[in-house]
């Protein structure tokens, strides 16, 4: 199947042409607090929706003590158009309150701490490990999961069980910009139905498992 890091190292020369995603490049400004927040906006949400939703909310309340105050109805027409909005308010509310009564507005950076706010994840949580911690994690969600697949490094079913199996595979100096990576790259090119392959720079490698039609 080709080397996994030269692989890599092909998407990542690729993928320069790309904007990065929202969340990757929101963490940049190494605010735990905001990634979380974004991740969960984000959720089921195209990335310049998300973007655009999560700079008029950080305008409005940028820290958990801010957002902590605002009304449900008010967290509510902010988040709005982003999918699920009324339960993601909620959430996102919920995860404020937590903070602020129990971490002193301080986002924890342990993984299971993490996954014990209700509405996260282990994608959410490993993005937030990895982006703002500098904590080896693959987040794994659809293109990752995808990608992974169809160039044959795992044989999954699950997100859950593609997380563990790549682990085994992929070098972990990667873990971290894994995610950026497949998301740029499967938004771009190896897109879910009739990918690319023609101008994939890692065609060649590819297995191609579960494709049926390339452009």
């Amino acid at each position: 199947m080709g080397n996994v890091t030269e692989i890599i190292k092909l998407i990542a020369n690729q993928a320069k042409t790309f904007n990065i995603p929202y969340v990757t490049a929101l963490a940049q400004d190494r605010d735990p607090y905001r990634v979380l927040i974004s991740c969960i906006l984000s959720l089921r949400t195209k990335d310049k929706v998300t973007a655009r939703v999560s700079s008029n909310l950080f305008r409005v309340a940028d820290d958990p003590y801010v957002m902590h105050k605002l009304k449900l109805s008010v967290l509510r027409k902010l988040i709005y158009p982003v999918g699920f909005y009324r339960n993601k308010a909620k959430v996102i509310r919920d995860i404020t309150t937590r903070l602020v009564n129990e971490y002193d507005g301080r986002v924890p950076h342990a993984r299971a701490e993490l996954l014990a706010f209700k509405g996260v994840g282990r994608k959410t949580a490993n993005l937030l490990l990895g982006l703002c911690f500098k904590t080896p994690a693959i987040c794994v969600d659809t293109h990752v999961h995808r990608i992974s697949n169809r160039l044959g490094w795992v044989r999954t079913n699950y997100v859950y069980d593609t997380e563990h199996a790549l682990e085994l595979v992929v070098p972990k100096c990667y873990w971290i910009r894994l995610n950026a990576l497949l998301v740029s790259f499967g938004q771009h090119v190896c897109v879910p139905i009739s990918p690319y392959c023609s101008c994939c720079t890692v065609n060649r490698f590819c297995k191609k498992e579960g494709i049926k039609r390339c452009r």
